[in-house]
């Protein structure tokens, strides 16, 4: 199906964190955009259609795709947070999720769906200890999931290749990494997913050190979201992105901050000077032109920009 400036897209977790900032940007950009969520957001503009559904109801899910005839997906619904609820029910809530939308919005005659990964695949946070391989990461990194989350988000990426097997280039499928995302809201002191502000995350190092100090502003993911569903056609049918600020979480170089907490890094962590990131989206910069517009120390509530870039440059 031929992509159009003002398609129907269907966002499903339209009222998340990163799900506010896609539907509001899909809409700002000419498309017809329907949030299906549990309940809708007063953060979502008036543009945009939410519809409340139970997506764990497979059969409610693929009446309302039925009905909506989307041109596109972007699917974000998912528990969120890792050990937020029982191992077992985060794994089977978010696989299940994945299955019952991809099926929905393939035989409803959407041409193409884009689904929500995450980074932490990789194992990062493990109790055994965990190092990267080299650095920066990029998408051919080996992952190896340590909790239910993490696995949940394997199995989706597993899923997404499933309906490229099972139904070829007349469903284009694809998914993204989007690193620890940062809301436009989080920006001025709300708190982030993990119960703490942006501005304690950069005080205190060990907050992002396990993750690597990635983040991404919501809006720059909203605006690869976009791009995906514009060049589906153009990319490799169920490959995965990376989607990271350019930059790291961090006041000083990660050649410093990763070897402190990755002892034996030492070595691949020299390569990253000045605010450079330990995550890559140079695959999404080249296969699709996208590429991050903010950055903490341009959206941060506050923050002296002069005296901190001079301090990394």
């Amino acid at each position: 199906m031929t992509w159009r400036s003002a398609s129907r897209v269907v966002v499903t977790g339209g009222s998340g964190r990163l799900g506010v900032s896609v539907v509001n940007h899909l809409a700002s950009r000419g498309h017809e955009v329907i949030s299906l969520d549990r309940a809708p957001s007063d953060l979502v503009h008036d543009g945009v259609r939410q519809l409340t559904v139970d997506l764990a109801d497979a059969s409610a899910t693929r009446g309302e795709f039925e009905r909506l005839r989307p041109d596109g997906v972007v699917h974000l619904a998912a528990i969120a947070v890792p050990f937020s609820a029982p191992e077992d029910v985060i794994l089977r809530t978010n696989a299940q999720l994945c299955l019952s939308v991809l099926s929905a919005a393939a035989d409803a005659g959407a041409g193409r769906a884009l689904v929500a990964s995450s980074p932490t695949v990789l194992g990062y946070g493990t109790p055994q200890g965990w190092a990267p391989q080299y650095l920066p990461i990029d998408e051919e990194h080996p992952i190896a999931p340590w909790n239910a989350y993490a696995l949940s988000k394997a199995t989706m990426e597993a899923t997404v290749r499933m309906f490229v097997a099972a139904r070829g280039d007349s469903f284009r499928v694809g998914a993204f990494r989007p690193c620890f995302v940062i809301s436009p809201q989080e920006w001025n002191g709300t708190p982030t997913q993990q119960g703490h502000t942006v501005a304690e995350r950069l005080a205190r190092p060990e907050l992002a050190a396990v993750s690597l100090f990635n983040y991404v502003d919501a809006r720059d993911a909203a605006g690869f979201a976009e791009r995906w569903l514009e060049a589906a056609d153009e990319v490799r049918n169920g490959d995965v992105f990376f989607v990271s600020a350019d930059d790291a979480m961090a006041r000083d170089s990660l050649a410093e901050l990763v070897p402190r907490y990755f002892p034996g890094t030492e070595r691949i962590a020299k390569h990253l000077t000045g605010t450079q990131a330990a995550f890559s989206s140079a695959k999404a910069r080249r296969l699709l032109g996208w590429r991050p517009q903010r950055s903490w120390r341009t959206e941060l509530a506050g923050e002296p920009l002069a005296a901190t870039a001079a301090h990394l440059s």
